[in-house]
Formats: C-alpha cells, structure tokens, sequence
C-alpha cells in the first residue's frame, strides 16, 4: 500500500510537472517564436554564404569592364548588405584578398564572423562599422543612414564622412505567418508603436496583446525606424506585452532574401505590399536609400572608381541581382 502510494504520488509530479511546462510553451515560448531581437537577428546572417571568389557562394555574377588593382579598399557594412559589398569584391577585386576565419558567437566576438586583419573584407555590422569608417580601419561602409549618435561620433573626432546613394530598400513590418492581419496603415503602426493600439483587435486582427520588438539603438533598422517614427514617441511597452502576438521591423531584402524564415510574414503597408516593383515605383510608401559611405580625407584613387562604377549600368545591375532595388 505504502509503495503504491509513493508510486502514485510520483506519477502525479510528473504529470504536474508536464503540464506546467506545455502550459509555459502554449503562454510564452510558442508566442514568442516570432519574436527576433537585435541579436538573434545579426546572428542569423550566415557571411560563409557570401564569401568572394569561392565556389558555391550566393553571390551573383556579371561581367564587367573594371578590375581593380593596387590599394585595395577595406569594404565593411551592415548585416543586411554582406551580398551587396560581396558581390562587389567578388567582381571586381583579385582572388586572395579575402580571408576568412570563421568563430563561435560570443561575448567577444558577437557576431560570430572573423576575418583576419589584413582582409579587404570585414563583417562589423552597423554599430561597429560606422565607428571602423570614422577611425580609418575600413574604406567603404555599405550601411543605411546613420543615427545621430553615429554622425555626432564623426564630428567630435573632426571626421567629414561622405554619402553615395547606391541603392533603394523597402523598410518592412512583419507578424507571424500565423496573424491573420495581412496590412496595416502607417497610422496604424505608428499607433502602435506610441502605445495608443496595444490589443490586434483594434487594428482588425484577434482579441491579443501586441508585442511591438524592436531593435538595438544604433543599428540601421532601428535608425531607420526612428526616422519613421518623426515626431511620435515611441511609448512603452505594456508589462503583458511579452504574452501577445508580436511585431518587428526590417528591411525587405534581409527578410525575405537572407533569413527566409517561413515562419513570419511581411505585411503591406496601406494596401502595398513591399515587392521590388512597388519599391522602385515608390508606391510602397516607406522606402529607404542605402549608402556606400566613405571619409572625406581618404586617398585611396580606387575609392572614386569603385563609387562610379557602383552608379553605372553594370553596378546597378549587380545591385539589382543581389536582390535589392537599382536607385537610377
């Protein structure tokens, strides 16, 4: 009898135990699924798909008029551009320019993408690169507009910085696959982002919570949202916010090209969805530049070739097969 009830009593925990963490999946980590933060998002960029010069890589191929030689320039940008400052080392530098070391995520090295020191390639993302072009280690940075911490950071260390528009991208809004809210007003999003729609139902979707993510301070999509934003500030957050169905922010390309996560869906933005089409029109009604940024003081004679080669047929045309959006 007594071992029967130790038996029961055990089988109960367990049971216990079960529904405790189904319960926890169905309130928290199954809602969250969709939920990618400033560092899950930089990790998902995989640079070995993007790498110059080696077989199998992602990168798009044309042919073109212009080899560089000599002073190489250190190209470097954002997560979402690796294809675009690839794909130009690719078809215009010499092969055994580029090394590339690989790492684990970490502390130290957060994005988990090395190369080595004297590689005309380099992976710092946003946040580090601009301050890389201010401090001289990087040539070029292929980026979105910076914020005004970043320009503030150039003009205490008595850097000009200049800005070649080179491309266009549609800024994105994205829910889970599963929201069955398919668009949204820019009204709306702004709305939501002050903290003045905080259930989907007020915005034509389920009776649910709105989690509004959004990203590390200084990269280029959360810069790029600020300026969205204009004079709205952005409200907090409701402390059940982390319950709820939420919503993100990025660029089109990034979302759709590179995480391609089946999982989460762009919406339109009042009735256009962000399709390159729409986004060359300017029908898709939030549509950003993307720069190739260089100091003003910089030398480099290969600096001014490369820029207009960027701008001419052939460079539109490889920014266009990179997935993004030809700014002629």
């Amino acid at each position: 009898m007594k071992l029967t009830k130790q038996i029961s009593a055990l089988l109960l925990a367990v049971v216990l135990f079960a529904a405790f963490n189904v319960s926890m999946y169905q309130l928290l980590t199954r809602r969250l699924s969709n939920n990618f933060s400033d560092v899950t998002q930089a990790q998902m960029v995989d640079v070995g798909r993007y790498l110059p010069h080696t077989d199998g890589s992602d990168l798009p191929k044309i042919d073109t008029s212009l080899k560089l030689t000599g002073d190489l320039p250190v190209l470097d940008g954002a997560a979402a551009l690796v294809p675009v400052y690839a794909a130009v080392i690719d078809t215009l530098y010499p092969e055994g320019c580029v090394t590339y070391q690989g790492g684990e995520f970490s502390d130290d090295n957060y994005y988990g993408e090395n190369f080595a020191e004297d590689s005309v390639m380099q992976y710092k993302n946003t946040v580090r690169g601009y301050q890389a072009i201010v401090d001289g280690t990087t040539d070029i940075l292929f980026c979105a507009a910076p914020s005004e911490q970043q320009k503030q950071y150039a003009h205490d260390q008595g850097v000009e910085l200049q800005y070649v528009p080179i491309g266009l991208e549609g800024f994105v809004f994205f829910v889970n696959e599963n929201n069955p809210v398919d668009n949204l007003t820019v009204e709306q999003i702004r709305k939501i982002y002050t903290g003045e729609y905080q259930n989907w139902s007020q915005v034509g979707g389920v009776n649910r919570i709105i989690n509004p993510v959004s990203r590390l301070k200084g990269s280029g999509s959360q810069t790029t949202f600020e300026a969205f934003m204009g004079d709205d500030e952005i409200g907090r957050k409701s402390p059940l916010a982390i319950t709820g169905a939420s919503i993100g922010f990025s660029f089109r390309y990034y979302m759709d090209g590179m995480v391609e996560n089946e999982a989460v869906k762009m919406l339109s933005l009042n009735g256009v969805y962000p399709s390159a089409e729409n986004i060359s029109s300017r029908r898709y009604p939030v549509v950003a530049q993307f720069y190739a940024i260089y100091r003003a003081d910089n030398t480099n004679s290969n600096i001014p070739l490369l820029l207009d080669w960027l701008l001419s047929e052939e460079g539109q045309r490889l920014i266009e097969k990179t997935g993004y959006v030809r700014i002629q």
